[in-house]
């Protein structure tokens, strides 16, 4: 687990992102995901405070781990990287307007995301005993 400093506080915060091909087709072949995995990280740059620290593909979705600043909202994060990437796909594979009939889409509406963090025992041993007195019995292991 890494920590941000910003100007105002510290945070650490992970998700889980999962995005679906329109009509769930199976458009992901290994060059299309070689042609994400280097689109991904430019269209991140425009957004200070958000990483991509894992991404995992299957032929009609892509997995992220993406730590997003508490600055912005996820659902403007995702809608600004879905809208470029489409943009970018379809612009280099002609063949996806033939997929989706001249649709001007690629990817299905909407998301799954999932927060990503410490162990919620620990968290919770954590705030429990706050005010006591540590004698070296509790440690919190993130």
């Amino acid at each position: 687990m890494r920590f941000v400093e910003s100007s105002h506080g510290i945070y650490s915060l992970s998700y889980h992102i999962v995005w679906v091909t329109k009509y769930r087709r199976r458009i992901l072949n290994p060059g299309v995901v070689d042609y994400l995995r280097k689109l991904f990280p430019k269209l991140i740059r425009s957004i200070p405070g958000v990483e991509i620290e894992e991404i995992g593909f299957d032929k009609d979705h892509i997995h992220f781990v993406m730590e997003i600043a508490p600055k912005y909202s996820i659902s403007d994060v995702m809608a600004q990287m879905k809208s470029q990437s489409a943009s970018a796909l379809r612009a280099r594979y002609k063949w996806l307007s033939w997929v989706y009939l001249k649709e001007n889409i690629v990817w299905s509406t909407g998301y799954f995301v999932s927060s990503v963090g410490a162990n919620e025992e620990v968290i919770k041993n954590y705030v429990k005993h706050q005010g006591q007195r540590d004698l070296g019995l509790l440690r919190l292991e993130l």
